[in-house]
């Protein structure tokens, strides 16, 4: 979440106080943020821009997980105006009163994450987060939420709206699994979760509520469908894994159970397992990954070496000649291919 990191925006004097302030609450929970304000009220951990702010915001727009714009909301409305495109794809925002007081999710709240920083950053600084989007109101997950959650990408997004009013109203949503398309189903609530094994069924029953979500692993015709439904389509992913040699095949497996329990990925939704070529000897790793149903993957220390990818981390970056950082990043990134991202 936010890999692409926060950009924390402030216009005045007051406003740069809290901004530095969130930015420090947000470093404590790990992410990565950067704090701009105009050239004039600049200082040590600010970085100044001369620009105008709608020109900063079309710059920053497509290129951060999140704005936190410390300045009333009209200013920050008007300056993300002309770059709304959709809720998939724009950044989380987020404005903030120059005294901290309140934290309100203005754009992307559900699949862009901002109901959720909303609440991070109210936390961190001691402010009230203002949260006005109707299932958050009335307690309910919709779809944008379980899509984020369970790393399941959207076929199509104009479904979502009607589906997420049904459950505002408090209707009966049926969420679909078609074959063996699974879920991490542990954390999901408000939804009556049914099995299908073809289109044609899932079709029958969601016919049957008054919306429907559902899961699948192949594309589906939308225009069949008579009631609101969002088809989310799942993912696949790739474990990447590194490890000292005295570490045992148990621990390997506590670590990765864990990993996937913590990212609400299923083992089934696995396409493979990898790591540095160098680990050929480390029985332990190798036997981990068949006790899980998979051949280690071993890529070459070179090509871990030069891979670039914009979700490695600073450490992973800076490496010496004769090291590799970021063994798990870059082995899982290769592994899982092109327009891979980390969870």
């Amino acid at each position: 979440m936010y890999s692409k990191g926060i950009a924390i925006v402030a216009m005045t004097r007051n406003g740069v106080d809290t901004a530095l302030k969130i930015r420090d609450a947000l470093a404590k929970q790990n992410f990565s943020s950067n704090v701009y304000a105009p050239k004039k009220y600049a200082q040590v951990g600010v970085a100044p821009f001369e620009e105008k702010l709608e020109d900063f915001i079309e710059k920053a727009y497509h290129n951060i997980s999140a704005i936190v714009a410390v300045m009333a909301t009209g200013i920050i409305i008007r300056s993300v105006a002309p770059y709304l495109e959709d809720k998939l794809v724009d950044p989380a925002v987020l404005c903030v009163d120059a005294s901290g007081k309140y934290v309100i999710s203005l754009l992307s709240g559900h699949y862009g994450g901002a109901n959720e920083l909303a609440k991070i950053v109210a936390e961190g600084i001691g402010a009230t987060p203002v949260i006005t989007t109707a299932s958050d109101v009335l307690g309910k997950q919709n779809v944008d939420d379980l899509a984020r959650m369970l790393h399941l990408s959207v076929a199509n997004s104009e479904s979502i709206l009607q589906v997420n009013s049904v459950i505002a109203n408090g209707d009966r949503v049926a969420l679909v699994l078609i074959g063996d398309a699974n879920i991490s189903s542990d954390q999901v609530t408000g939804y009556e979760i049914k099995k299908a094994e073809t289109a044609e069924q899932a079709l029958t029953i969601v016919n049957s509520y008054e919306a429907g979500v559902i899961v699948t692993k192949e594309a589906l015709p939308v225009a069949r469908f008579a009631k609101p439904v969002t088809i989310l389509r799942l993912q696949q992913f790739a474990i990447g894994l590194s490890a000292r040699s005295d570490v045992t095949t148990d621990q390997i497996l506590r670590a990765v159970t864990s990993a996937l329990k913590i990212a609400n990925v299923p083992l089934e939704n696995v396409t493979s397992i990898a790591s540095v070529g160098i680990t050929q000897d480390l029985q332990s790793m190798i036997n981990a990954a068949l006790t899980l149903g998979y051949n280690l993957k071993l890529i070459s220390t070179d090509a871990l070496k030069e891979f670039k990818h914009e979700d490695l981390s600073p450490s992973s970056e800076n490496m010496q000649e004769d090291e590799i950082n970021g063994i798990s990043e870059r082995a899982a990134l290769i592994a899982a291919g092109k327009n891979a991202r980390l969870i």
